[in-house]
């Protein structure tokens, strides 16, 4: 379901700010995703998912791959018109701006969790 909850890292320090998100589930959201937009706060939840490609986007962006059971797989950063790798093992994608994952502490290996969605406007 589309919508906007928050997510926190399970391996960040205590403390560590539960993050707006944005859930792109429906195929209409998840083929939009971040284009067209100058930036976003917090992370746009694409489910599911395994590959991105930032052709059309503003601005450069962090991708983080995640795993059924919500563990990060790997997490990249990528500039406007690139096509990204496909992880077949990947279910979720989160993107962000670029240099967000890295202030949240949200690296390979980490799991992330997510509150139940709330539908959003519309």
């Amino acid at each position: 379901m589309d919508g906007f909850t928050h997510l926190t890292v399970e391996s960040a320090e205590c403390g560590a700010p539960a993050v707006p998100v944005e859930v792109a589930a429906s195929y209409r959201a998840r083929t939009r995703g971040l284009l067209g937009r100058d930036g976003i706060e917090g992370v746009m939840l694409l489910t599911p998912a395994g590959s991105v490609h930032t052709f059309g986007m503003r601005f450069p962006i962090d991708v983080a791959y995640l795993s059924r059971d919500m563990r990060v797989l790997a997490v990249r950063t990528m500039s406007p018109h690139r096509l990204g790798r496909p992880r077949p093992t990947a279910r979720h994608v989160l993107e962000s701006a670029a240099g967000a994952m890295a202030r949240w502490g949200l690296r390979a290996g980490a799991r992330v969790r997510i509150r139940p969605v709330v539908s959003g406007p519309g």
